[in-house]
């Protein structure tokens, strides 16, 4: 079974081609699931006076939400449509971005931590805030973020887990122990974590999670699911082969899928 849950479109600003498309090239190369998974709007910064094309605007959410199940239901038979969002945790807005999560019908809802305060780690265009910093400081930030993520539950599964390695700014220090309780934090939350293969393309030159944190994760028995984090249609189940290649190496043997915010383990 073919799936590939984190995807996004041009609502967002920084993503192109329209939901339907990625419907259309799910059902052409494959897939029998596809997760539409668009970024939550913006709720700590201003979108008028922060960096441009950074997430869906306010008014777009309904919308976004509307055409997605229509999709569900236009395709159905040929494809499963899985509505879902990615939902930036940020810390001190857990009321508003509970609000969001409860306000409609999602099958799925991604935690992602973006941002640390006002700065976006894996925005391309802000690579300077690593400029002076305490790279380990910004690692114990980010990773205790996650672990607060995991705690709410908001969230049906953690989205690329270990993303602030993406520019490949990394500490001199080891990071290990900081991942592991990140993981465990997730374990205890009882939620999942996605291999998100899109960091084949990026400086860090690997998925995230890296081997080392999804052989933690099968030890721990936290269930997985997968996704191209594309933004493109054309890039939809990118690097997939690669990712389950490698989770069959570590010892996976099934997936989680999501619907009406329940998991269902599948074998692939």
């Amino acid at each position: 079974m073919l799936i590939d849950y984190h995807t996004h479109h041009a609502r967002c600003g920084h993503a192109v081609g329209e939901l339907e498309e990625y419907v259309k090239r799910g059902i052409e190369i494959g897939l029998h699931e596809i997760g539409l998974s668009d970024h939550m709007p913006l709720l700590h910064v201003d979108p008028a006076d922060y960096y441009p094309e950074m997430a869906m605007p306010m008014e777009e959410l309904p919308r976004y939400v509307e055409e997605c199940f229509g999709l569900k239901e236009k395709y159905k038979g040929q494809i499963n449509v899985r509505v879902g969002l990615e939902g930036d945790y940020i810390e001190g807005c857990e009321d508003a971005i509970h609000a969001i999560v409860s306000a409609y019908p999602w099958d799925y809802v991604i935690g992602s931590v973006h941002f640390l305060g006002t700065w976006d780690v894996t925005d391309f265009r802000q690579t300077a805030g690593w400029d002076g910093q305490d790279r380990m400081a910004v690692y114990e930030r980010y990773y205790d973020a996650v672990g607060k993520a995991a705690a709410t539950g908001f969230y049906d599964y953690i989205g690329h887990i270990d993303v602030i390695k993406r520019f490949g700014y990394k500490p001199d220090g080891d990071v290990t122990d900081m991942e592991d309780a990140a993981l465990e934090a997730v374990k205890r939350a009882g939620i999942a974590i996605e291999l998100n293969a899109s960091g084949l393309r990026t400086p860090a030159a690997e998925m995230f999670p890296s081997r080392r944190m999804l052989e933690r994760v099968l030890d721990l028995g936290i269930p997985l699911t997968i996704g191209s984090d594309a933004h493109h249609p054309e890039r939809l189940g990118q690097y997939l082969d690669e990712a389950r290649a490698l989770l069959k190496e570590v010892g996976f043997r099934q997936l989680a899928t999501f619907e009406g915010r329940k998991r269902r383990m599948i074998d692939f």
